[in-house]
């Protein structure tokens, strides 16, 4: 048997007027995500535990079988793993976004213009971080280039007790309220201060505006954490299994779970990516004697957190080719099992993630046991309406591989 995991990051959402009242899921023409709702079974599944933050790092926890209450110590740790960073016990990782603030006023003033300073490129991103280490990084602070706008800052025997906001909570608001506070914030917050007066009128940044681009004219601070302890996938569930993603966070995950992470060219994270290198790899996996392949696509969530709506439905409909293919090339296996899903909502009216239940569904290839109704569709409407619900997510895929819950997981 071989299992499939299909993650669109974000694709949940609310109903939304423009699109007559429907959801981004209902709007968009998905007949792949369908198949699968009416050829198999639906259901609900709450990924983000009560009390923790509805990040994709919690999600993707849950998702891939782990119970965040037991195994979440921060979203940067994890990508630190899949960038190579090495962690002491004591130290701190922290994700160092670079971002676009407003030009007017007092740092403090200033408003969150965007989060990912228009999704600059990494080989733009990286010339700046590496700036940044030189006139700010210290024996005990050291800035890391990562990928995109996502960068990370390790702090040796640093704290992880302080309030940090996420950029992409504040889109379009004012800094003030949203600056570190607590635990560290006194040097977080002098970094972030000073990064602007290094970082506004550097030569990428000449080059961009020149282009009509946003400047990357800050670095923004969240995500912080400790080294991770993850127990292996493969002693939980009896499996080998692969990760396929642009996003470190994912990777990381994956890393730490003891899969292989696959590299493919041309992965951006947004909606112009290399998506069907990611279903080729895939398969290849599959073929090449792994049992599981776990496909993250990033494009919806980083559509919501922009606020645009078309975008949104197009990477939802991108998502929706990559399950077909995914389809078709499954179909050289005799036997073989599916499951789609978000891993949390990321509603376009707020433009940043939310921590109510997420709509699955999972088709298992030649079984009579699949709860076909004939004209289902995948949505959040549907699946709600299925009454099947896993209230502990990290459970999911428990049923999804073993086909069975305790009676505590439903």
């Amino acid at each position: 048997m071989k299992y499939v995991i299909l993650l669109g990051d974000g694709m949940a959402d609310y109903e939304i007027p423009d699109l007559g009242g429907k959801t981004p899921l209902e709007y968009a023409d998905t007949p792949n995500m369908d198949f699968l709702a009416s050829q198999g079974e639906i259901g609900m599944a709450r990924t983000v535990p009560e009390g923790f933050p509805p990040g994709s790092d919690v999600a993707n926890l849950s998702v891939m079988g782990y119970d965040p209450r037991k195994y979440y110590t921060g979203r940067s740790p994890l990508e630190a793993v899949s960038m190579g960073v090495k962690l002491g016990n004591n130290d701190a990782a922290f994700r160092c976004n670079l971002v676009t603030l407003s030009e007017n006023d007092d740092y403090k003033n200033k408003i969150m213009v965007d989060y990912s300073a228009d999704e600059i490129t990494t080989a733009e991103s990286s010339e700046l971080i590496k700036k940044i280490n030189v006139d700010l990084g210290t024996d005990v602070l050291n800035f890391h280039a990562g990928f995109g706008f996502r960068h990370l800052l390790t702090w040796r025997g640093g704290p992880t007790g302080g309030k940090l906001t996420p950029p992409h909570d504040i889109s379009g608001k004012s800094i003030k309220g949203h600056l570190p506070d607590g635990e560290g914030s006194d040097t977080l917050g002098h970094l972030m201060r000073e990064s602007y007066d290094i970082l506004h009128n550097h030569q990428v940044n000449r080059k961009r505006k020149e282009s009509g681009l946003r400047p990357a004219n800050s670095i923004w601070f969240w995500g912080q954490g400790k080294k991770p302890a993850i127990e292996k996938f493969h002693n939980k569930y009896g499996l080998s299994g692969s990760v396929v993603s642009a996003v470190d966070l994912i990777k990381g995950i994956g890393i730490c779970a003891g899969l292989d992470v696959v590299k493919v060219e041309n992965v951006t994270g947004t909606i112009h990516t290399n998506y069907r290198g990611k279903v080729h790899a895939a398969l290849d996996e599959l073929k090449s004697g792994k049992d599981f392949v776990y496909v993250h696509v990033e494009a919806p969530d980083a559509a919501a957190h922009r606020g645009e709506i078309d975008t949104k439905v197009a990477a939802i409909e991108m998502v929706d080719q990559v399950l077909g293919q995914l389809l078709d090339g499954l179909k050289a296996f005799n036997s073989y099992k599916i499951m789609l899903l978000p891993d949390h909502r990321t509603p376009l009216s707020t433009m940043t993630h939310s921590s109510e239940p997420v709509p699955f569904a999972i088709f298992k290839c030649c079984s009579q046991n699949n709860g076909k109704v004939s004209g289902r569709l995948y949505s959040e409407k549907s699946a709600a309406y299925s009454g099947f619900m896993i209230q502990e997510g990290h459970r999911l895929m428990d049923y999804f591989i073993r086909g069975s819950l305790p009676v505590t997981g439903v």
